[in-house]
């Protein structure tokens, strides 16, 4: 085959290339809705309990539900991603704030920072979230379980763990709709800050003298 049939044949391959390239359906690009968890407090601040500042640590968050994606229980050891419905944020990173947020306004503490602060600690707040899903195996509940570990900054000469609070809250919600759930966890995370607001109270009553003081 001479150069000229040659050059005639890659463009006819070029051409057919391009005629089902344009042929093909095209598809939609995904449309996903973003979510927002943030409950704020409301009413009175407590009287302050001290002068320290209390530093909000790092909060993570067990698999499955560590990914932006709602999470939905469907069956005692089935979970299902909603890639369709996520969250604006991470959920370690939403319950994270939304505690900084409400121990600020409960006014326990002089102040509570955040994670990226140069503050040096003398208190850390940090936060496991066990649970953060809708299930729905026989009626439709929004779950929330976290437990909070208070630590003093001490140079390890005793335990740094003032103390660990595990609570967990199951809202009802009124339908299957994501934002259903969403709103469900909302109230079921301002019910859990709700009563760790009143244990954390009562530690900051008798803190343990930290590093330095």
């Amino acid at each position: 085959m001479n150069k000229s049939r040659l050059l005639k044949f890659f463009i006819g391959i070029l051409s057919i290339l391009i005629l089902n390239s344009c042929s093909l359906p095209s598809r939609p690009p995904i449309e996903t809705t973003s979510w927002m968890v943030a409950p704020e407090r409301t009413g009175r601040p407590l009287s302050p309990r001290t002068e320290i500042w209390l530093k909000m640590g790092s909060v993570t968050t067990t698999p499955p539900f560590d990914g932006k994606s709602l999470v939905y229980r469907l069956g005692d050891q089935r979970y299902e991603k909603d890639f369709y419905n996520i969250y604006s944020s991470l959920p370690n990173e939403m319950v994270g704030n939304a505690t900084r947020q409400w121990m600020n306004n409960a006014h326990i503490f002089a102040m509570t920072v955040g994670q990226g602060n140069s503050f040096f600690p003398y208190y850390t707040l940090q936060a496991t979230v066990e649970d953060f899903y809708g299930d729905y195996r026989v009626r439709p509940e929004a779950v929330v379980t976290i437990e909070f570990f208070l630590t003093v900054t001490n140079g390890a000469k005793t335990n740094p763990v003032i103390g660990t609070n595990r609570y967990s809250k199951r809202v009802a919600l009124k339908d299957n709709t994501p934002a259903a759930l969403v709103l469900g966890q909302q109230e079921a995370l301002a019910d859990i800050l709700s009563q760790y607001e009143v244990q954390l109270y009562k530690y900051a009553g008798n803190l343990p003298t930290p590093l330095g003081r």
